[in-house]
């Protein structure tokens, strides 16, 4: 494999190495996923985004996902933002559907520059999530130090959501690896922690599943909101602050989540072979 062209994107801090395999069928194995995302000796990024061609008739393209472990991940907001505006500047239209391999997203343009982008529905049941036994995902029976009880959603990924008083008391690099993989949880956990500022506002910071703690974390937002809403404790709009900003997310009168924000593009260029072989 020769020179690969990349371009490295970011929502709200949260980053990416986007790569577009539409001209010919890249396949990368987790070695070479893991190699680009290293910030020490690859490129760095919370996320790999390869553009493939859509399967889907519907679609306009296709963004395969992996994280810095090497492992593919199912949804991932923020970089959905950044691939729509992509793939909506070179069709020149403000509206896409980007397909995961958790289903078809569409994305808008917004005003001020911004991407909106519906989720889809947040799934509730024990068995979406999926947890290992049967539980009430609005109260889960799970402590681990300061956090209990979470809220559990899957916005095409899982999340735990742990509200708690002071969101930066919470040493979440200790706790995040130790629920991420905790036996509750077959298929792994992103681990959020949020604080109710207001009815119309969190703060939210998030542990990402194969990646670690990100600056922000679009899916792990959308799952804030609504377990928030499910608790009762705000309105189905709010403003979900993370640390690289803040994002908006509303859960729908039909169970799907809108999610807007900003994205932008730090650089372009070539990875190469070496970091490849």
């Amino acid at each position: 494999m020769g020179a690969l062209s990349f371009r490295k994107m970011h929502g709200l801090g949260n980053d990416f190495v986007v790569i577009d395999g539409r001209a010919s069928d890249l396949s990368l194995s987790p070695e070479q996923a893991r190699a680009i995302a290293d910030r020490r000796t690859g490129i760095g990024c919370d996320q790999l985004i390869v553009i493939e061609k859509p399967k889907a008739k519907l679609a306009d393209a296709f963004m395969r996902i992996r994280n810095p472990d090497g492992g593919e991940a199912g949804a991932c907001g923020n970089a959905t933002r950044c691939v729509a505006q992509l793939v909506m500047n070179e069709l020149g239209r403000d509206h896409v559907i980007v397909e995961t391999i958790s289903g078809l997203l569409d994305a808008n343009a917004a005003e001020g520059g911004l991407v909106s982008v519906d989720m889809g529905p947040a799934r509730l049941d024990w068995r979406e999530i999926p947890l290992a036994e049967p539980m009430d995902t609005l109260c889960v029976k799970l402590t681990v130090g300061p956090l209990a009880d979470p809220v559990c959603t899957n916005m095409g990924n899982p999340h735990a959501t742990f509200f708690v008083s002071d969101v930066d008391a919470i040493a979440l690099e200790e706790f995040g690896p130790v629920l991420e993989r905790h036996k509750l949880f077959p298929e792994r956990a992103n681990i959020g922690v949020a604080q109710i500022v207001s009815r119309t506002r969190l703060r939210l910071r998030v542990w990402e599943r194969g990646a670690g703690i990100t600056r922000a974390c679009g899916s792990g937002a959308c799952a804030t909101l609504v377990a928030a809403v499910r608790r009762g404790l705000t309105e189905r709009k709010a403003e979900i602050v993370v640390d690289g900003g803040t994002l908006t997310i509303e859960w729908l009168a039909d169970g799907h989540v809108l999610m807007t924000g900003p994205v932008a593009t730090s650089f372009t260029g070539e990875m190469p072979a070496a970091l490849l072989s």
